[in-house]
């Protein structure tokens, strides 16, 4: 066990389990703010790329507006990263990650598929359910594609 003591009361505890391959704590702090799982992709992707479920392998890149088969964003560095040993591309699940974003969209707005690998503002005329990735942290003004931090999240 790990434990840190200040002023002589115990803040924290942490019990590695080495032979159970058991953490348990308290409380688990992290630098990086997204959940993320390792899937095979049909090709290399850059990091905020939007992936959907399909293609020649788990995940790829789709040409279809708001679809719903969508997956995630592929992370920079994951706070948690499941499937860590497997090769692929680490894909966002929940969380907060830059992600490639057409505009205009203001902070809020919700996102979904609007081009391969890129987000871009629900049209409610088209939704689906599944097919919302996460919010907007940030404004975009114009109708260009910038990478800007989104929360990941299902509808």
């Amino acid at each position: 066990a790990i434990r840190a003591n200040v002023g002589g009361t115990i803040t924290s505890v942490l019990t590695v389990n080495g032979a159970t391959g058991t953490i348990t704590g308290y409380q688990i702090n992290a630098n990086y703010a997204d959940l993320a799982e390792r899937f095979e992709a049909d090709a290399p992707y850059e990091p905020g790329t939007v992936l959907q479920i399909g293609g020649e392998k788990e995940v790829t890149t789709s040409s279809i507006s708001h679809d719903p088969r969508v997956a995630g964003v592929v992370s920079t560095d994951p706070a948690y990263l499941m499937n860590s040993k497997t090769e692929g591309a680490a894909v966002a699940l929940t969380g907060r990650v830059p992600c490639l974003v057409q505009g205009p969209v203001e902070k809020g707005d919700r996102l979904v598929n609007v081009a391969p690998g890129v987000a871009g503002k629900l049209d409610p005329a088209q939704y689906e359910p599944g097919c919302i990735i996460g919010k907007s942290l940030n404004a975009i003004e114009d109708s260009s594609v910038k990478l800007i931090e989104i929360a990941v999240g299902r509808d």
